[in-house]
């Protein structure tokens, strides 16, 4: 779709917007409507037909799961479709994600910045109207726990840090005799 296009669509659609709240409503819906259609579309491939035609495998759809996902817009009820035989396996959400990634991403960043796990429940909550337990905000924080460990013990290459300016070890811009 082109520049054009969607110009012409935001314009149709933003007729009947009126507040804030109505255009996070509208956000939600299309990026509801995006991940069904995408999740529709992988079963398609995944059977090796669209819906409603001929299948000569004996595998066809076999009607829809109800799942609740976070995202920076708050919770989706996402539809996920199903196969008779149950070997989907979906990729734009998987079976059993309760997150999309770029929550993932702003939970760690709130973690990082030394938000306690209360701290960041109560953010997203107030910022994004997603009710998050801090359970999950813990299980997302461990996954990344190892990483920051490793990458704060990583040795520094021989480059020593200026302690207030008093000393300044190899790899420093100053000079001794300064």
């Amino acid at each position: 779709m082109n520049k054009k296009e969607l110009t012409a669509l935001v314009d149709q659609a933003s007729k009947g917007i009126t507040s804030e709240e109505e255009m996070a409503e509208a956000m939600k819906f299309i990026r509801k409507s995006f991940y069904e259609k995408a999740l529709n579309a992988e079963l398609d491939e995944h059977l090796g037909h669209e819906r409603h035609a001929a299948s000569d495998s004996g595998n066809t759809r076999n009607g829809h799961s109800s799942k609740t996902v976070y995202s920076d817009s708050g919770a989706l009820e996402i539809e996920t479709p199903r196969d008779r035989r149950g070997d989907f396996e979906p990729q734009a959400i998987k079976k059993r994600q309760t997150r999309l990634p770029l929550m993932d991403s702003k939970i760690t960043y709130l973690y990082a910045k030394g938000l306690s796990t209360r701290e960041i429940t109560d953010t997203l909550e107030e910022l994004y109207d997603t009710a998050v337990s801090p359970t999950l905000i813990s299980r997302v924080t461990d996954t990344v726990l190892d990483q920051v460990i490793e990458w704060q013990s990583r040795p520094l290459d021989g480059v020593s840090h200026c302690l207030s300016g008093l000393y300044c070890g190899e790899g420093s811009s100053r000079r001794e005799s300064d």
